[in-house]
């Protein structure tokens, strides 16, 4: 017994782990409409978060039977087994939330919880019918497959419910109100908010009480019997509230809707989703209590008690509560989270998109296109016409979504609304709805309502939304494997296994944790080279010639780095360089996004002038230096033949000539000198003189039979290239001759 003891001990350390991880994934579930929206500051909108949490964890009693039996039938299993498939489930929740929020991908605690009970419960059943010699097909006398199909289906249904409202309520909630929305609630923003906060009401206080462990039987009957008339007073009391305030304050009224939301759907989340995080210790806890009070021999007393329904203590679920409210303040990892959503759900077309287009994505506008131009040929032009200039935003509009927030209030009460009312219905039907998948899919579809997806944007938003929801049906898998491998190891090898996999479970945390922190510094670090100046022109420049200066120089160390891994053969070295040119063609192109922005922003009468040259030199240099990256990396790759002595000795003699004008460039835009200009253009001259002179000696080599014909392409590749890049810095500083850059 003294081995389960220290087991149940593991269990609940590994649950405040769990708690952590997995509060850091689903922040975004109640946080991205409130930040998104910027309704208010971020401390306070923490706050109100937080005692959601607090408030929400006490009406998660109910759903805590989900982990004792919604996966697997508990009279089939004895306390051993159960504690071994409760280890493997805890040991590979962490692992693999904590994966996920490394690299910023929400994914569904929910899912991973169900397809770990899963396979872990395979995995034991499995090994327990073999012992018996039973046949395969005793397997569904061990799993509720029943239940576990009906919460499957449930989370995978929310992904159509969820999308098709968040859609179609946004539909309708902009054509009434428009992105002009502030006269119209003069109107109607009271029936609005009498609709929203009943419905957040109904949903998270009378659906939603079942679960309460606070709440009597007595008073949980007087308010199932009283829903219709608390619905009422309800609906009364806040739309005459809102219109009041409305017509005699100048108060928004969508700042209370989405600051109570963001509480509400906390409350739902914390409700809906604590039974993942610690209801498989509680049920490890409560199998070897029962297994102790046993009249024989504990070791082997079956787990038909975990059947009866019983609510978590109070206390227990507030001290989670703390823990999810702390690790909600001091998680990174759960900002980095928030940011993936936002960023797709964002109404500014412009800018940075942190996933690039795939040819699903492309084939999915492709298709929308068509449709629209079909559903375009069957409306009546007025009535396309009237719903087209609804949807409207005038200049002033964008502006100030884009320089304060990713989408208006309007949206983000939509988001709350819809969210929390369909994942906490779900919860009053014990149904562990994916909070994930509905707060996602509901931004996802009010996003699209929004037409926030237009031409520019939607191939990579939809590459996006294609990643996460591919990362769900990963997140099944995984859960579901590595669950069922973790069992194996823990049934066959006892202490020793789990000693090992703890061991490989923090080894796993710890170094993500330096993976999260090395790419937070990577985009802390862009997003300073990048922060658009608004101060004033001259501050302006200056973060021009940054930007430039960084730019030269990264380049220049690139193209160093690449010939020296070709002229070693060192695939690595030349994978690192590649991986290293692609985030320099990223950074070109925000350079480009936010010059273009600046301009912009400035206005006709500012004295900002940016040659087109510059422009389009900074693109053309950075894809040129891509694509000699890749020429060298296959090269390596496929294991051609390497360059000939000579032709490296001739590169090196390149590079270096190379290099040398690179730096003059850049010497005349660190000391804004443009004195300095001809001299560089003179040096890049000679670049391509060298280079003709390069192409010469190759062309005599070829005549010769001196070199082989992989050697010479890639040798001619290597050069036409580097000319590229040459014309492009030239055609820059041409640029910087004729702006007014340097004072």
């Amino acid at each position: 017994m003294e081995l389960y003891l220290f087991a149940v001990v593991v269990l609940f350390g590994l649950a405040v782990s769990d708690l952590v991880v997995g509060v850091s994934n689903d922040a975004v579930n109640f946080l991205n409409s409130a930040i998104g929206s910027k309704v208010a500051p971020r401390w306070f909108i923490m706050i109100i978060a937080s005692l959601g949490i607090l408030l929400g964890v006490t009406f998660s009693s109910g759903m805590m039977e989900v982990a004792r039996k919604g996966i697997f039938h508990p009279e089939h299993f004895i306390m051993s087994e159960l504690i071994i498939i409760f280890l493997a489930v805890m040991l590979t929740d962490i692992i693999l939330l904590d994966l996920f929020n490394t690299f910023g991908l929400p994914t569904s605690t929910t899912v991973s919880i169900v397809f770990e009970l899963l396979g872990a419960a395979v995995a034991v059943s499995v090994v327990k019918i073999i012992h018996a010699g039973q046949d395969f097909s005793e397997l569904i006398n061990y799993i509720n497959s029943a239940k576990a199909l009906a919460i499957i289906s449930g989370i995978l249904l929310s992904i159509i419910v969820a999308f098709s409202f968040g859609a179609i309520i946004q539909f309708f909630t902009r054509l009434i109100f428009t992105f002009d929305f502030e006269n119209r609630m003069k109107r109607y923003g009271g029936l609005w908010g009498g609709f929203a906060l009943t419905a957040i009401t109904y949903f998270i206080l009378i659906k939603g009480s079942s679960g309460a462990s606070f709440l009597s039987d007595e008073t949980l009957n007087w308010i199932q019997t009283n829903t219709v008339f608390i619905l009422f007073i309800n609906f009364v009391f806040f739309t005459v509230i809102f219109q009041t305030l409305l017509l005699f304050t100048r108060i928004n009224i969508l700042k209370p809707i989405v600051i109570i939301g963001t509480g509400a759907l906390a409350m739902a989340f914390a409700a809906n989703d604590l039974v993942n995080f610690i209801g498989v210790p509680l049920a490890g806890f409560k199998a070897f209590t029962i297994a102790k009070q046993s009249t024989g021999d504990p070791l082997f007393a079956t787990m038909e008690a975990l059947r009866a329904k019983e609510k978590a203590d109070t206390w227990m679920l507030l001290l989670a509560g703390f823990v999810m409210v702390v690790t909600l303040w001091l998680s990174k990892k759960a900002r980095t989270v928030t940011q993936t959503e936002i960023g797709l759900g964002r109404q500014d077309e412009e800018g940075d998109e942190r996933f690039e287009s795939s040819a699903l994505s492309r084939v999915i506008v492709r298709m929308s296109l068509s449709l629209s131009e079909g559903f375009n040929k069957i409306t009546p032009i007025s009535l396309r016409s009237k719903i087209n200039k609804r949807f409207e935003q005038v200049s002033g509009q964008k502006k100030k979504v884009k320089e304060k927030s990713a989408f208006d209030l309007l949206r983000a009460s939509t988001n709350l609304v819809v969210a929390s009312t369909l994942i906490s219905f779900a919860t009053s039907l014990k149904l562990p709805l994916s909070t994930t998948y509905v707060t996602f899919m509901v931004a996802m579809g009010t996003s699209l309502s929004d037409r926030a997806w237009g031409r520019d944007s939607a191939v990579y938003r939809i590459t996006g939304v294609l990643t996460v929801i591919g990362g769900w049906f990963f997140t099944a898998f995984m859960a579901f494997t590595v669950s069922l491998i973790f069992a194996l190891l823990i049934y066959y090898f006892r202490l020793p296994a789990i000693i090992l996999l703890l061991l490989f479970a923090v080894y796993f945390v710890v170094n993500t944790f330096i993976l999260h922190k090395k790419r937070e510094q990577e985009i802390e670090a862009e997003e300073v080279e990048h922060e658009a100046v608004e101060t004033s022109p001259d501050a302006a420049f200056e973060k021009i010639i940054f930007n430039l200066d960084k730019y030269l120089k990264r380049i220049e160390g690139n193209y160093e780095d690449t010939f020296a891994g070709l002229a070693k053969q060192k695939r690595e070295k030349l994978k690192t360089a590649s991986k290293d040119a692609k985030k320099i063609e990223k950074t070109a192109n925000k350079l480009v996004g936010k010059l273009l922005n600046l301009l912009h922003m400035h206005g006709a009468e500012s004295e900002i002038e940016i040659s087109p040259e510059i422009l389009s030199a900074l693109k053309e240099s950075s894809r040129r230096m891509r694509e000699l990256n890749k020429i060298c990396l296959t090269h390596v790759e496929n294991h051609h033949t390497g360059l000939l002595e000579n032709q490296l000795k001739e590169l090196d003699d390149l590079k270096k000539i190379f290099n040398n004008f690179l730096e003059m460039i850049d010497k005349a835009v660190v000391e804004k000198n443009i004195k300095l200009i001809p001299a560089a253009l003179a040096k890049g001259t000679d670049v391509k003189d060298f280079i003709r002179h390069l192409n010469k000696t190759q062309l005599k080599r070829i005549r010769k039979g001196n070199v082989k014909t992989r050697q010479s392409l890639l040798y001619l590749s290597i050069l036409s290239n580097t000319k590229g890049i040459t014309d492009q810095f030239i055609q820059l500083g041409k640029g910087l001759e004729e702006t007014k850059l340097f004072k």
